[in-house]
């Protein structure tokens, strides 16, 4: 179980999110947990990027799922094909010989600040030229917001 938290004067923890508050109730007062602490991103501009990958999603997105896919797993794959779009991916040979491309993952311990900000502006750009090329002018409004 992930809880994210925010260190407060004096030392403390905090839940960051009314989510995590709730995930706390499940644990015992009195009792002793062992917690492994990392920094992540800037939580602001991860949900900026977060609410993009949305903003694209929706746009995108015909309406129609895969019956084994969730719509969580359709969005996440969205995400990771937007990413590779934007250059941010590796690559690796599989068994058979094919070559297999990954999304980088944008975890704090996976890839810095300076890097996540390029990833965010190349994926902007990736969208603007995969998906939104044929945007009414409501639509290209709504996504100079994330400029």
């Amino acid at each position: 179980m992930k809880v994210n938290f925010i260190k407060i004067r004096g030392g403390g923890l905090i839940a960051s999110t009314d989510e995590d508050a709730e995930l706390m109730t499940k644990f015992k007062n009195g009792e002793i947990y062992e917690v492994e602490l990392k920094l992540t991103r800037n939580p602001k501009f991860l949900k900026k990027m977060m609410a993009f990958f949305k903003f694209c999603f929706e746009f995108y997105d015909s309406g129609e799922l895969l019956p084994h896919c969730t719509p969580q797993q359709q969005f996440n794959r969205f995400r990771k094909d937007l990413t590779i779009l934007a250059g941010f991916y590796n690559q690796t040979v599989r068994l058979n010989g094919d070559i297999r491309i990954e999304a980088q993952s944008l975890a704090y311990s996976n890839m810095t600040e300076e890097s996540f900000s390029d990833c965010y502006h190349a994926v902007i750009q990736a969208a603007i030229t995969h998906i939104f090329k044929d945007a009414d002018e409501m639509t290209i409004n709504k996504l100079y917001l994330f400029f």
